[in-house]
C-alpha cells in the first residue's frame, strides 16, 4: 500500500509541476514574457539581468530549456509609463511553444490559414532581401492586434514555420 500512496504521490507532483508550465503563445506573449512586461519582472523570470536593446542585440532567455529572444527598449511603456524600460519583442523558434489554435513551429502554411482565416486582421507576404527581391519559398505570415497594438508574426520557409515573433506594432 505505501508504494501505491508513493506512486501516487509521485505522479501528482509530476503533472502539477508540467501544469505550471507556459509555452502558450499570443499577440502578447511567449511562455511567461509579455510585451509591455517591466524589464525587471522579465530578469525575476530570466533569473538573469537582461539588457536593452539596439537594432543588432537581443537578449537570449531560457525558458524550461527552450530559447526566447528578447528585445528590450525605453520608451516602449505604453500609456500607462511611456518612457518604461518594457519588453518590445519576441522570437522563439522552439517547436513546444503553440498558439491556443495549435499554431507554432513546424506548421504549415496553410494550417495558418486555416486556424485563423477569420481572424479579424491577418495577411500573408513574401519576404524580400536587402535589394528589395522577393526571397523564393519563404514569407510571414501575420496577426495584427490593433487593440493591443502588436503584432503576431509567423516566418515560414518552403511553407514550414521556422520562427515566430511577438512585437510591438508601431503602424498602430
Amino acid at each position: 500500500m505505501k508504494k501505491i500512496i508513493s506512486l501516487f504521490i509521485f505522479v501528482l507532483t509530476f503533472v502539477s509541476i508540467s501544469a505550471q508550465e507556459n509555452f502558450e503563445i499570443s499577440t502578447l506573449r511567449i511562455g511567461p514574457y509579455k510585451i509591455f512586461m517591466e524589464k525587471s519582472e522579465a530578469e525575476k523570470i530570466a533569473g538573469i539581468k537582461l539588457k536593452t536593446s539596439d537594432s543588432e542585440s537581443k537578449n537570449v532567455v531560457k525558458y524550461n530549456g527552450e530559447i526566447i529572444n528578447i528585445e528590450i527598449f525605453q520608451g516602449y511603456g505604453g500609456a500607462a509609463k511611456p518612457d518604461a524600460v518594457t519588453i518590445a519583442g519576441m522570437t522563439t523558434t522552439s517547436k513546444k511553444f503553440r498558439t491556443k489554435s495549435g499554431m507554432g513551429v513546424g506548421s504549415t502554411r496553410d494550417e495558418l490559414i486555416n486556424a485563423y482565416r477569420n481572424y479579424p486582421i491577418f495577411s500573408v507576404r513574401p519576404e524580400v532581401d536587402d535589394n528589395g527581391k522577393r526571397i523564393k519559398d519563404a514569407g510571414y505570415f501575420n496577426i495584427e492586434d490593433y487593440d493591443a497594438g502588436t503584432q503576431l508574426t509567423f516566418k515560414f520557409v518552403n511553407n514550414i514555420v521556422t520562427e515566430i515573433t511577438v512585437y510591438i506594432n508601431e503602424g498602430c
